[in-house]
């Protein structure tokens, strides 16, 4: 049964590192296209690789073909593929809970995922006791769903302010997942709703807060979030084929 299972992941690695070379052709070219269209190059947008789920040596294979920027959605995941994972810039992108903050300090670049004063302040906390500054994305649930975790945008500037008075945190932007739309064209008035949020939460220049990026759209809808005005977008299924949650 081992020998099976084995064999089965060595086959499920051999078809994504068969499949990634082309699927991360492809997605660049979207970029590039939709960059252009926005009036923009595809050097600014960074494409970042959502990892949940998909096994290091793939993720590594990424990195070799170029990919420099990964996001994982699991603490404890991201945690066990750092010893095996190639240098690469690494980003938390999933939902977080205050418990698990202490695992992210230090070993992340960015965490994406900040929606409310108490999980900042706990960043804050941790990060001035191990003498580092934690860059941050403010989530925005634009879209008002009960299930989705975000700060709904009527709270976005009061969340700014708290937490732009906090040590050891720095805003560097904002991150959205909008409502799953059947038709990605539908996601636009969302991603547009998110670009305004961001001009108008940069023109405000608040200390401790730098709108560098804007974190949106997904495999099914960078290229529409891109047109909208994303500068950074995560896309995990259109590089690394469907994901597996089975674990065998």
């Amino acid at each position: 049964m081992m020998e099976k299972s084995l064999s089965e992941t060595e086959q499920d690695y051999a078809e994504k590192m068969r499949d990634l070379e082309e699927n991360l052709k492809v997605v660049r070219e979207n970029i590039e296209e939709a960059a252009v269209k926005s009036g923009r190059s595809a050097s600014e947008i960074t494409l970042l690789a959502a990892t949940k789920t998909v096994a290091v040596p793939v993720i590594n294979r990424a990195v070799e073909l170029g990919v420099t920027h990964i996001g994982e959605n699991r603490v404890q995941e991201l945690c066990d593929k750092l010893p095996s994972l190639a240098p690469c810039d690494r980003q938390f992108i999933g939902h977080l809970q205050s418990n698990k903050i202490k695992f992210l300090i230090g070993q992340v670049s960015l965490i994406q995922s900040v929606d409310n004063e108490k999980l900042a302040k706990e960043i804050s906390r941790l990060s001035v006791t191990n003498g580092t500054v934690t860059n941050v994305l403010v989530e925005v649930n634009v879209g008002h769903e009960e299930n989705k975790s975000g700060i709904v945008p009527e709270q976005l500037e009061e969340l700014m302010v708290n937490i732009s008075s906090l040590p050891g945190v720095l805003v560097r932007g904002l991150m959205a997942i909008p409502p799953v739309c059947e038709n990605p064209e539908d996601s636009m008035p969302y991603f547009s709703r998110m670009q305004q949020y961001y001009v108008d939460i940069k023109a405000k220049r608040m200390d401790n807060i730098h709108m560098d990026f804007l974190s949106m759209g997904m495999s099914s809808d960078y290229a529409q979030a891109i047109l909208c005005g994303a500068n950074m977008v995560r896309v995990g299924s259109a590089l690394f084929g469907p994901r597996k949650y089975q674990i065998l």
